[in-house]
């Protein structure tokens, strides 16, 4: 009589196995969620889309400042919740000798410890703060992170797309800020990238010749920081698509620019994308992309100008890093600016940017190798 209880103490065994399982499972991947983005990004390969950011440091702005300082936090938030297949990852800070790739010697030390001339933080649009000089190094930082893991680094192959949850800071310039930004994480990142490529640290094919760099702005503002650094360089291309009614008054002439009229909505804007991107391939043979996806295109954006639409907006991103992938040129991606009259709506700009990121990453890490022809 005693063995007719066999059956079910198995079935219990079994059911009990397969909790203690999927227990393991979930704490497992937990554990992962919870350590990797707290190590050192070069010590270990993610599976997944790799980002980085700096909203840890927050500026002390004063009440009523227009720069939306929470949207950074609000996207990592919204990142974290919704697209677990990207990895979150504290932005390293650019150390001085990167930063002078770019940056004049006595700027980087007058942001460093606070003796700016008195009219450069109004220029810049930020109080000085120890907290403003770590920032401004770290979204540097993390705009070379994601280019060095685009591109490939030492041993690790390219990942082929990999983004900053910050930057796009292309106001500046070699010697000073302006309009909220402190450092051109993009042109140090361009330098970096070129200097490692020539000494063999970036991982990829033999170098028959230097790196070139291709700059795809599509904040609402010209980059004029940018396409003065690269004025006259003919290994990185700078093309800018932004309202020319808008900040900066005072433009600077980029390897291709495309001035937009106001209230330009999506149909004519993707139409001159196509041929501002058409254009760029007839001119130069970029070896890596850095994109800066920014959001103030919108149509409600309170510094904009222009209207483009949430769909609007996902198409320009699509149509970027198709183009990238097509080419297989890696892509690093820098969020830019964003001042929406709801904050919410600038927010689900940006991640939209990174669901799009995060199917072009798959792309590269999923499709087979394509052998060449002997």
């Amino acid at each position: 009589m005693g063995l007719q209880w066999l059956p079910a103490l198995c079935v219990l065994s079994v059911l009990a196995a397969l909790a203690v399982l999927v227990v393991s499972i979930v704490l497992a991947v937990l554990a992962v969620r919870v350590v990797l983005p707290t190590l050192p990004w070069k010590s270990y390969r993610s599976p997944i889309l790799q980002a980085f950011y700096a909203d840890n440091f927050v500026l002390p702005l004063p009440d009523g400042h227009r720069f939306p300082m929470p949207k950074y936090r609000l996207l990592r938030d919204r990142l974290q919740r919704e697209l677990m297949d990207v990895t979150l990852c504290p932005a390293p800070a650019a150390s001085g000798g990167e930063l002078a790739l770019v940056h004049t010697p006595t700027y980087i030390d007058a942001v460093a410890d606070g003796t700016l001339p008195a009219a450069a933080p109004r220029e810049i649009g930020f109080p000085w703060s120890p907290a403003m000089a770590e920032r401004a190094r770290r979204s540097v930082g993390a705009s070379v992170a994601a280019a060095r893991i685009a591109l490939g680094y030492g041993a690790e192959p390219a990942q082929g797309v990999a983004g900053n949850l910050a930057g796009g800071t292309h106001h500046a310039y070699p010697h000073k800020g302006g309009g909220f930004c402190v450092f051109n994480d993009l042109a140090v990142a361009a330098r970096l990238m070129q200097a490692e490529w020539l000494r063999g640290r970036v991982a990829s094919t033999p170098r028959r010749k230097p790196l070139q760099v291709a700059i795809v702005d599509l904040d609402v503002h010209q980059g004029n920081g940018s396409a003065s650094i690269f004025a006259g360089d003919a290994s990185v291309f700078t093309l800018s698509l932004h309202a020319a009614k808008n900040f900066p008054f005072r433009k600077e002439a980029g390897d291709l620019d495309v001035d937009l009229p106001d209230r330009c909505s999506d149909a004519a804007y993707l139409q001159v994308l196509e041929q501002a991107l058409d254009e760029l391939e007839r001119r130069f043979e970029p070896g890596l992309l850095l994109y800066l996806a920014g959001a103030d295109p919108f149509e409600r954006d309170r510094l904009g100008r222009l209207a483009l639409s949430f769909d609007g907006l996902e198409a320009r991103d699509r149509r970027v890093f198709d183009w990238a992938w097509q080419r297989r040129i890696p892509l690093a991606f820098a969020m830019g600016g964003g001042y929406g009259l709801d904050i919410a709506e600038t927010v689900q700009v940006q991640v939209n940017t990174y669901s799009v990121a995060l199917e072009y990453w798959r792309r590269w890490n999923v499709a087979p190798t394509v052998a060449s022809c002997a």
